[in-house]
C-alpha cells in the first residue's frame, strides 16, 4: 500500500463535517501514490480526494494552494483544495496538513500514444504560457543542488558503472548550471508523469499532483515529461510520440535556441532525479509495505539518454 497515515469513518466524518457537502458514504485508500496518503471519498452531493501531505516542507504549502487555484481559475481542471464555509482550504488531520479536493473525471494511460502525448504537449504549455509572465516563485527541493548532494551520498551504495554514470551526469550538470538557470521559466508542475494525468478517450481531462511544483526552466518540464511519457521499454525515446508532444507545445509556445542546444543536457537531469529520488524512497521504506518505483528504471534511461537524436522545432 501507499498509505502513511490511515483513517477510520468516524475520523474521516468529523474532517468533512464542516464542508456540508453531505453524508460520508463510503472511502477507499489509494495504494499508488508513492509520498502521500490519498483517499477517494465518497459524499452525499459527490466523489473527492483527500490529501494528507506526508512529505516536504509545511511553508509551501500556500504555494500549492495559489497555484493550483489560479490554474481552476483559468480553467484548467486540476484538483484545486475545496474550502469550508468559513473559507479554511488547508486543514489538519491526525497531526497532518489536509486538503479536499474534487475528483477529476478520466483514467491513466499505460500505453500512450502520439495522441495523448500531443494533448500533454499542450498542457504543459498552457501551464507555461499562463505563469510564465508572473510566476509563483517556489524552489525545488529537489533541484540541481539536492541532485549534487544526494549524488555524492549515494553514489557508494552503486555499482562500477552506474557510479560513474552519475558521476558524469553531475559533472555535466555543476558545468551547465549557470546556462540551465538562464532558460526562460515558468511554474512547472515538475512531475508529469502517466499516472499524474487524466484522459476520456484521447482527450485529456485532468491533471493531478503539484506537490512537486516548482518555479524553473520550463524545458526542464518538458524533459521529465517526455523521459516518462516518450520512452520506450529498454529506454531509448520513441521518436514519433516525442515530436508529437515537441510539436504541439511548439504550436504555443516557440522554443528558444538555448533550449534547443540544452534539450539532450535536461533530458539526462531529469533522468537524475527521479533515479536518486527512487534510491532515496528504496532506502526509506525497505521492507515495508509501501510502493517504491525501479530505481535502476532511470538508471537504464540515463544511459539511453547519453546519444540524444531528438531536436526541438524551431521556428523558421
Amino acid at each position: 500500500m501507499s498509505v502513511f497515515t490511515p483513517l477510520t469513518k468516524a475520523q474521516l466524518e468529523d474532517f468533512l463535517s464542516p464542508y456540508r457537502l453531505g453524508a460520508l458514504h463510503d472511502f477507499q485508500e489509494i495504494q499508488a501514490g508513492t509520498e502521500n496518503s490519498n483517499f477517494f471519498i465518497h459524499l452525499g452531493n459527490g466523489q473527492y480526494v483527500l490529501t494528507l501531505i506526508e512529505r516536504g516542507p509545511l511553508q509551501d504549502l500556500p504555494f500549492f494552494i495559489e497555484l493550483l487555484e489560479r490554474l481552476h481559475a483559468a480553467g484548467f481542471a486540476v484538483p484545486y483544495a475545496i474550502t469550508t464555509p468559513s473559507g479554511e482550504a488547508l486543514r489538519t488531520l491526525k497531526g497532518k496538513p489536509a486538503l479536499l479536493q474534487p475528483c477529476l473525471p478520466g483514467r491513466h494511460v499505460d500505453n500512450p500514444s502520439a495522441a495523448h502525448c500531443a494533448e500533454v504537449g499542450r498542457w504543459l504549455a498552457g501551464l507555461h504560457l499562463l505563469t510564465r509572465q508572473a510566476p509563483l516563485i517556489r524552489k525545488s527541493d529537489r533541484g540541481l543542488d539536492w541532485m549534487q548532494a544526494q549524488g555524492k551520498a549515494l553514489s557508494p551504495d552503486l555499482s562500477a558503472d552506474e557510479a560513474a554514470l552519475l558521476h558524469a551526469a553531475l559533472a555535466e550538470i555543476q558545468s551547465k548550471q549557470e546556462q540551465i538557470r538562464a532558460l526562460p521559466s515558468a511554474n512547472l508542475h515538475a512531475d508529469l508523469f502517466r499516472d499524474n494525468v487524466m484522459f476520456e478517450g484521447e482527450h485529456l481531462s485532468g491533471v493531478i499532483d503539484f506537490y512537486n511544483a516548482c518555479s524553473g526552466p520550463m524545458l526542464y518540464d518538458l524533459a521529465i515529461a517526455l523521459n516518462d511519457w516518450c520512452s520506450q521499454a529498454g529506454g531509448a525515446l520513441d521518436l514519433a510520440r516525442a515530436r508529437a508532444l515537441l510539436d504541439a507545445y511548439a504550436a504555443k509556445r516557440p522554443f528558444s535556441q538555448a533550449e534547443a542546444t540544452l534539450l539532450p543536457c535536461l533530458l539526462r537531469i531529469a533522468a537524475v532525479r527521479f533515479w536518486l529520488s527512487r534510491l532515496l524512497a528504496a532506502r526509506a521504506f525497505a521492507g515495508q509495505d509501501v510502493l517504491i518505483k525501479d530505481p535502476h528504471e532511470y538508471a537504464r534511461l540515463l544511459s539511453a539518454r547519453q546519444q540524444v537524436l531528438l531536436t526541438l522545432p524551431l521556428a523558421l
